[in-house]
């Protein structure tokens, strides 16, 4: 199966052994919830998975390499104990806990989660001498003589015997205490990742075209040949910060992540091509409405090869602006949360009405009661710098165990600000709750401002395919990319885009495979005289 598919099986085995029976016991006893093992060639996305099922469940999440562990630090370290047995005292042997164990419980204080995940990679690469303590974790998950707490479910990864060396299949004993999961690249899985989390349009594009340049090991007269989707990930990363940083993107920096000299050279050349296109379209432009006719012209007797280096410019431009204006808007819903928390706070503490009714920016009362009046004039700075010391914690805690999440990050950092700006509002050393809210206001007028914006980007970037391609392959290629972008889709599915709905019902996505194959095929991206 492919990374996404697996993916779902995961998230569908912990819904399966979170599930409680009326009395708040788990259905499925620990012992018997079986650990599951992803098992995948390297560079595939296997920890990635697991780090976004933990932000998406909000669950905790501890993750471990098992190569370097040795049977003492798995385990824990051995120490004397007394005890007695009928009147008489024993010297006994007994364990330190072990820090794979210790974490979890680390990670539960920390993040406050009850539940989670203990992600072991790597796990059929041990060393012989902790083998058997690790067929014991799978079968009870005890290290030593304590266990994983109950509702932390067990997933573990390894890589095939063929990709690595020190890694080792496992008997038939170990196997039937797991749950396994085989995995296969699968560019078109990654392809839906690669649109939703922004990897470099160049990228995106070249591999549309060269497929069969996704993922590749070879064995050669030099050594190991290969391409993997991390290093297509890590590589997208860095060409992002060296065009930020003015840096020369060349195929030294390519041979790097791209470890297939023959991919590497075919991957510059196309680079320096996809460059050029960039800088000819002034793609902001386009999005701004403003592409003159000469644009339009040039796309519309563009080769297919310029044609789709320009759609990878536009839905990249255009799914950017769709991803940071569902991010803000999430932002400026967890603010508002949180000063909606304040004010409930404020009003317990005032024995005012219990009855709030929502006012414009969603954190009024009754406009001119007693409990409104009551509310804006109390001061909210002891109640701020509460919030502020607060949502620092959670997120530096939620950053070092793996939970935070792009969005999580925006929406606390957003807050922080908001309650930052409240702090240092009023020299007198207080902060009335109006005062907290007109500046929630500032935050959503900037809200509404990026809304109208980027509702008007898309419009233009249907209206410029529309003149330039009319319902061709690259209107396809928009709508399709738009439908594939979770951004994309949140946005549109708040705020419409009449084009969007009239293309995508006009157009099928399968019309795509058969012909994009033929075209694609004939390009050559060398830049060699064929």
């Amino acid at each position: 199966m492919d990374i996404q598919q697996a993916k779902q099986q995961i998230k569908n085995a912990m819904f399966a052994y979170f599930a409680k029976d009326e009395f708040g016991n788990y259905r499925l006893p620990s012992e018997r919830q079986r650990p599951v093992f992803l098992l995948g060639a390297p560079g595939i996305g296997k920890t990635a998975i697991m780090e976004q099922i933990a932000q998406e469940l909000d669950v905790g999440f501890v993750s471990y390499s098992m190569t370097h562990h040795t049977r003492q630090s798995a385990l824990g370290l051995p120490f004397i104990a007394k005890k007695t047995y009928g009147n008489v005292e024993y010297d006994v042997s007994e364990y330190t806990m072990s820090e794979i164990i210790a974490a979890v419980y680390d990670a539960m204080e920390a993040t406050g989660h009850p539940e989670g995940i203990l992600f072991l990679d790597e796990i059929n690469c041990v060393s012989e001498t902790l083998t058997p303590a690790m067929l014991q974790f799978l079968q009870y998950k005890v290290f030593g003589r304590h266990r994983v707490p109950d509702g932390w479910i067990v997933v573990t990864a390894g890589n095939p015997p063929e990709y690595n060396r020190t890694a080792h299949d496992f008997d038939i004993a170990t196997w039937d205490r797991l749950k396994r999961i085989d995995v296969e690249p699968d560019f078109a899985a990654w392809r839906a990742f690669a649109v939703e989390t922004g990897v470099h349009p160049a990228v995106l594009t070249y591999l549309d075209i060269e497929r069969d340049h996704f993922y590749r090991v070879e064995t050669t007269v030099d050594g190991k040949s290969f391409v993997t989707a991390r290093g297509w990930d890590d590589l997208s990363a860095m060409v992002k910060l060296y065009e930020e940083q003015g840096i020369p993107v060349d195929e030294l920096l390519v041979g790097q992540y791209v470890q297939n000299a023959e991919i590497a050279k075919r991957f510059s050349v196309y680079y320096d091509l996809f460059s050029k296109y960039r800088a000819d379209y002034q793609i902001d432009r386009i999005l701004a409405g403003e592409a003159d006719e000469g644009i339009v012209e040039r796309a519309r007797a563009a080769a297919f090869d310029e044609r789709v280096s320009l759609m990878g410019l536009i839905t990249d431009a255009l799914g950017g602006r769709l991803r940071d204006a569902v991010l803000e808007e999430h932002a400026v819903e967890f603010a508002h949360g949180r000063l909606a928390a304040m004010r409930d706070t404020i009003l317990s503490g005032a024995d005012a009405p219990s009855v709030i009714l929502s006012g414009a920016n969603g954190v009024s009362a009754v406009e001119g009661s007693p409990a409104a009046t009551a509310i804006d004039a109390a001061d909210a700075l002891p109640l701020v710098r509460e919030e502020a010391a607060a949502l620092q914690r959670r997120l530096d805690a939620e950053r070092k165990s793996g939970l935070l999440s792009d969005e999580k990050y925006l929406a606390y950092e957003r807050t922080l600000a908001l309650l930052d700006r409240a702090h240092r509002v009023n020299a007198t050393g207080s902060v009335s709750f109006s005062q907290v809210k007109n500046l929630f206001g500032e935050m959503v007028d900037a809200l509404d401002t990026r809304i109208a914006a980027t509702s008007e980007a898309l419009d233009h970037a249907f209206r410029f395919v529309e003149d330039a391609f009319g319902e061709g392959q690259e209107m396809l290629l928009l709508v399709t990319d738009l439908s594939a972008n979770r951004y994309g889709m949140a946005f549109i599915n708040d705020h419409g885009c009449e084009r969007y709905f009239a293309h995508n019902e006009a157009l099928l996505f399968n019309e795509r495979g058969s012909d994009l194959a033929d075209r694609i095929n004939q390009l050559d991206l060398t830049g060699e005289e064929s």
